[in-house]
């Protein structure tokens, strides 16, 4: 017995089979082999075609079933994760109406920002726990004040991974997870957000059937099937959006737990059993995967642009060439923990939402040009991108988020040491490090809708924890001093 999963990404398309009992994974692929393109007509736009992704994920199911070897008929259920916020038009033949507007599209912002403050911080913050934003209901609304032709023809909107799930099974169908990350979703009355389509004159028919995250979404169809060299009859039991995927996949799902990434940019994604909203909304939050009306499960989700790519942009600007990653590391093991005072921001990518939408810069404070070498400047920087997780970490705990174990792959700026000891030292938290992947966490998702595991502890039962990092009580009060005069610059 077999579990397929999906990620459906904006770079590329991913499969992995898994095999149910052992919680293996017996084959993995992607496609494209280079990057997906990202179509920009406009300064701030992004689209990308449906069928493209379709095609990927053609693609990279051939791959894997031309290496596992295994029957068709032994694969038991599909879950799929993918891009979130995105917006796909479809009319009543299910034809894509237009380009895909994807999650990293701006044009709506202005839209979203003046229905904040036309329908009131209060209502919005209340109900739909952020700001309607440049999410995919402000998209929308786009569409339908600059292509009303398009407009008038829409039967239902989709989500990236409704879409999928349409191809695959021929129903159309979406989740409150996946309405929630696009502002469709009214926490207070548990139902879609009326007062936010009745403002930007949405018809509420546009919205699909909801359907349990958890549960048979619908089955493939005879058409897919021939498409994708499988059978027909397979069940769509699981999808969610990458970001709560990425802790499913992690086995987060209860209050506390944390999910967190570090690659190019960095998320910190937290479990919160209370529904509950940062009156700034310098993080968002989003329905999780396993929330229910009468049980919250909230995901509160923490965006830093600049993480990786600082530790990416040293390497190539300030050390010599030849040096690796891990050399960069052992050298900064060589400076104590606070760097000497050297303090990093880490915001050179953009603005940030944690910081208010403020596009501060990456900045150096106090450096001495007597005592400070490279050292001290390689682990002030990975030092200040934990600070920077910290520093959202602490406007989850505000909002009743307590924070006792983070969860990872082993993976990106998780490989450093330094980085790991800082964010359990600075957080007391214990750091839980895995192997897995988005697709792969689908599938156990899959397996999860499927009644094939009683619930989320059977299904990652078999999951590899590859280390555990235990804060040194030692070493906290050196790492919060540090934070302390991290956050001092944070104002300036």
């Amino acid at each position: 017995m077999y579990l397929l999963g999906y990620d459906i990404g904006s770079s590329s398309v991913k499969a992995s089979l898994v095999d149910a009992s052992s919680g293996a994974c017996v084959a993995t692929s992607f496609a494209p082999k280079s990057e997906a393109p990202i179509k920009a007509v406009n300064p701030g736009w992004a689209e990308q075609n449906p069928a493209d992704w379709w095609s990927y994920l053609r693609q990279a199911t051939s791959d894997i079933m031309g290496m596992s070897g295994i029957d068709a008929k032994d694969i038991s259920a599909i879950g799929i994760s993918y891009q979130m916020h995105g917006l796909v038009c479809i009319d009543k033949d299910q034809n894509v109406l237009r380009p895909a507007i994807i999650w990293c599209d701006s044009r709506a912002v202005q839209i979203g920002e003046t229905a904040f403050k036309e329908l009131g911080h209060s209502q919005c913050l209340s109900h739909l726990l952020n700001t309607p934003g440049n999410f995919t209901a402000s998209k929308l609304a786009w569409v339908k004040r600059n292509e009303p032709q398009i407009f008038e023809k829409i039967y239902k909107i989709m989500l990236p991974g409704d879409y999928i799930a349409m191809k695959l099974t021929g129903e159309v169908c979406t989740t409150v997870s996946g309405l929630s990350e696009g502002m469709f979703w009214d926490f207070q009355t548990g139902t879609v957000a009326n007062f936010l389509l009745d403002y930007y004159g949405i018809p509420k028919s546009f919205i699909p059937e909801i359907k349990p995250t958890f549960a048979e979404q619908g089955r493939m169809s005879a058409s897919a099937a021939a498409d994708l060299g499988l059978v027909p009859g397979i069940p769509v039991t699981y999808r969610g959006g990458d970001q709560p995927n990425n802790a499913l996949s992690l086995n987060v799902f209860e209050p506390g737990e944390i999910a967190s990434t570090a690659g190019t940019s960095g998320v910190v994604y937290g479990v919160n059993g209370e529904i509950s909203y940062d009156p700034k909304s310098r993080v968002n939050t989003f329905a999780h995967v396993n929330h229910e009306y009468d049980r919250t499960r909230l995901g509160i989700l923490l965006c830093i642009n600049g993480t990786g790519i600082l530790n990416a942009w040293m390497k190539r600007n300030i050390m010599s060439e030849g040096y690796s990653y891990n050399d960069m590391n052992e050298l900064a093991a060589q400076a104590p923990i606070g760097a000497g005072g050297v303090s990093v921001m880490p915001f050179g990518n953009g603005a940030e939402r944690v910081l208010e939408n403020r596009e501060a810069g990456c900045s150096f404070h106090g450096i001495n040009f007597n005592i400070h070498n490279r050292a001290h400047l390689l682990r002030a920087c990975q030092e200040g991108i934990v600070f920077s997780f910290k520093y959202g970490i602490d406007i989850m705990e505000d909002m009743g988020l307590n924070v006792n174990t983070i969860h990872a792959g082993k993976a990106n700026m998780f490989l450093s040491p330094i980085f790991r000891n800082t964010l359990a030292g600075v957080t007391g938290a214990t750091i839980e490090l895995y192997d897995t992947d988005g697709s792969i966490g689908a599938a156990r998702g899959a397996g999860m809708g499927a009644g094939i595991y009683k619930d989320h502890n059977e299904a990652f039962s078999t999951l590899q924890k590859i280390d555990v990092i235990e804060p040194k009580a030692a070493d906290m009060a050196a790492y919060e001093e540090a934070y302390s005069l991290w956050k001092s610059y944070i104002a300036e």
